[in-house]
Formats: C-alpha cells, structure tokens, sequence
C-alpha cells in the first residue's frame, strides 16, 4: 500500500509502536530528519545531508538518492516510489519534501 510523507512533519513518535504502518511511517520520519553521525552508538544512521546549501535541483537529486539508500538500509519494509518538492515556502529558505512510499505489510 502507497503512503505519502513531508518532511515538515510534526514528529509524533511510541516507543514501541507495534502496528506496522505507523512503526514504519515513524521510522521514515526519524531517518528523513535525522543528520549522520548525530546519533550516539549508531553513528552510521541517517542522512549525510550533502544536499545543504545546494541549488534546488542538485538538492533535490541527492535528496532522493540519500532518502533512497537510507530506507533501504534502515527501513527495509518500505521503498520508496517517488519524490517531489513543494516550493512555496523555499522563500524563507525551507523546501519542503514529499515522499511517496509503498509499505510491505
């Protein structure tokens, strides 16, 4: 089944979620805003975040490769089907992104 995510999420997280879905969208939401190397023990987890400071489009390509690579690595329950980018609030300097995931039950 296909879900859709933002970035701009407010975080709502169990600490032990037990229905798929919602472990799974935490997950995501965890890994999306989450710098690596920020996470003690675990220094491997998240996103390099090489897309700071980049023009949009190459922010957008590595964006989605880096989203990519971590939901595969880190949450293999879901794949990720498309990403796209709402722009109108990229005037105060925050582009917004829109992941389109399909969840394995």
């Amino acid at each position: 089944m296909r879900y859709t995510f933002r970035s701009d999420a407010p975080p709502d997280y169990t600490i032990c979620e037990n229905e798929t879905v919602r472990s799974v969208a935490q997950n995501i939401l965890l890994i999306i805003s989450t710098k690596r190397g920020t996470v003690p023990m675990y220094r491997e987890f998240g996103l390099p975040m090489n897309f700071i400071d980049k023009p949009i489009p190459i922010y957008e390509a590595i964006f989605t490769e880096e989203v990519s690579a971590a939901l595969e690595q880190f949450e293999p329950r879901a794949r990720l089907i498309s990403t796209s980018f709402d722009h109108s609030q990229a005037i105060g300097g925050k582009s917004v992104a829109i992941l389109e995931v399909e969840i394995e039950p």
